[in-house]
């Protein structure tokens, strides 16, 4: 089965053999994944160990925390990818930071009206005795943090929204 997957809007084909193992836009690769709980995961690709928190944020959409980056993921089969394309394409990112996991905020490295570039670590949360860079999820300017230094968080809480510049 073939599947599109983009993450932070660079696409990848991503095909899954009858034997299980992996084409990564062709190339083979050796993956395998173990559930340590509901959205913690261990992978082995290619003999280096990755633990991964992965939230299902639902229509194939995914956050993926993975050594303290968090990577925005759409996942589609070809089916689904030949009718996005029809309707226009990927939707634009809303812009909203959400914890991909409970902690501890350490830092807030932005205030309101800062203007900040896609990528640019906004909130150092710390989890599970890690601290991971949340970075903004589009370019513009920071509307709202809902949030503040020494707080705990849930997962799925909304941390701050980056807006349009205008």
């Amino acid at each position: 089965m073939k599947y599109i997957t983009i993450i932070n809007k660079q696409q990848f084909e991503l095909e899954i053999l009858p034997d299980g193992s992996l084409l990564l836009n062709g190339q083979p690769h050796e993956v395998d994944f173990l559930a340590l709980s509901n959205a913690l995961y261990s992978m082995l690709k290619d003999n280096r160990s990755y633990e991964m928190a992965v939230e299902d944020r639902g229509n194939g959409q995914y956050e993926i925390l993975l050594s303290g980056r968090l990577y925005e993921a759409q996942v589609l089969d070809e089916r689904a990818m030949l009718m996005l394309n029809r309707k226009g394409g990927l939707k634009v990112n809303s812009g909203e930071l959400i914890s991909p996991m409970p902690g501890l905020i350490v830092d807030v490295l932005t205030a309101p009206g800062q203007v900040v570039t896609e990528g640019q670590t906004l909130v150092i949360l710390e989890s599970m005795k890690m601290q991971n860079e949340l970075k903004s999820p589009r370019a513009g300017v920071v509307k709202t943090i809902s949030i503040s230094k020494g707080q705990t968080v849930d997962k799925g809480t909304l941390l701050i929204v980056v807006g349009d510049a205008s």
